[in-house]
C-alpha cells in the first residue's frame, strides 16, 4: 500500500515527509513528482511504509493536521489509472 500526502508546502523535502512519518513506523520510501517542465514539486507526495498498520496510523494522525502552514490531506493512494494516448487511440478515424 502507499499513502498520498496532498497539499504539501512547495518547500517540502523527502527529509521532512520521512521524519513525520517515522514516528508512525519504518518509512520504505518517500516520492515527491515534480513537474516535467519547470522542475517544481507539484503539491503531493506518496509515502510507503513497513506495514499496513504503520500506515493506517499515519493516515489516521495527519489526515487534516496543519503542518508547514498547510492542512494536509492523507489518504490511501488509488491505483494509478492507465493513460490514453495523445490522438485518442484513433478513435473516429477511418482505418484502411
Amino acid at each position: 500500500m502507499s499513502i498520498y500526502v496532498g497539499n504539501l508546502s512547495y518547500e517540502v523535502t523527502k527529509e521532512d515527509l520521512n521524519e513525520v512519518f517515522t514516528e508512525y513506523g519504518q518509512v520504505k520510501r518517500v516520492h515527491i513528482p515534480v513537474d516535467r517542465e519547470t522542475g517544481r514539486i507539484r503539491g503531493f507526495a506518496f509515502v510507503e511504509m513497513n506495514s499496513d498498520e504503520q500506515e493506517e496510523v499515519a493516515i489516521s494522525s495527519l489526515d487534516d493536521a496543519e503542518w508547514m502552514g498547510r492542512t494536509l490531506k492523507v489518504n490511501k493512494a488509488r491505483e494509478r489509472e492507465p493513460r490514453g494516448s495523445f490522438n485518442g487511440g484513433g478513435k473516429g478515424r477511418d482505418r484502411f
